[in-house]
This record gives structure tokens, sequence and C-alpha cells, in this order.
């Protein structure tokens, strides 16, 4: 399957990217490799197989968590740059609004 430059310089406008004539005739035969791929998998009879939906069998291998070992306020706040008497002080970031 063959995907036209058009519809390459489509894509990139829906997806705001913006490529040079090389880039795009170099995504184009990247994506002529992912399609015809994909038609490879088409062509397959998958009839009966259960779609994949986690990579290995085991499920939530996690820890429940539990609260231990925690630090008094004073001992936290002992080491840091700027606090008052309950928090961290952080400079401001961002945008102004």
């Amino acid at each position: 399957m063959s995907i036209s430059l058009e519809q390459i310089k489509h894509l990139a406008h829906l997806s705001r990217l913006e490529f040079s004539e090389e880039e795009l005739k170099e995504m184009q035969g990247d994506m002529g490799k992912i399609l015809e791929f994909v038609a490879q998998i088409d062509a397959l009879d998958l009839e009966g197989v259960e779609p994949l939906t986690q990579m290995s069998e085991s499920t939530d291998v996690m820890r429940d968590d539990q609260a231990q070992g925690m630090l008094p306020k004073e001992e936290a706040l002992k080491n840091a740059p700027d606090a008052n008497s309950d928090y961290f002080r952080v400079p401001k970031f961002g945008k102004k609004v």
C-alpha cells in the first residue's frame, strides 16, 4: 500500500508539524513501510485470537502503601534552603496571570 505526498502533507498539517521536501519524502517512505506491515497483519486469519491487553500474566505486583517511619515536620524542614514554620518555600515559576 502506498501513501501520496499530499496525504503526508495533510497529516503533517493536522499534526501541526513542518517538514522540508526531503523530510516529507523520507516520511512518505516510512509511512509506506508502516502501512505494508499493517496490511500483512490484516491478511492474517485472527479468528478466535483474543486481543492482547497486557504484556505479562502478572497482575498488581505492587504492595499496599503503609505509612511508617515518618519524619517530624521540624526534622524534614531542617535542611530546607527556605521554609516557614509549616512548608518548604520555592521560587515562583510560570506565567503571571
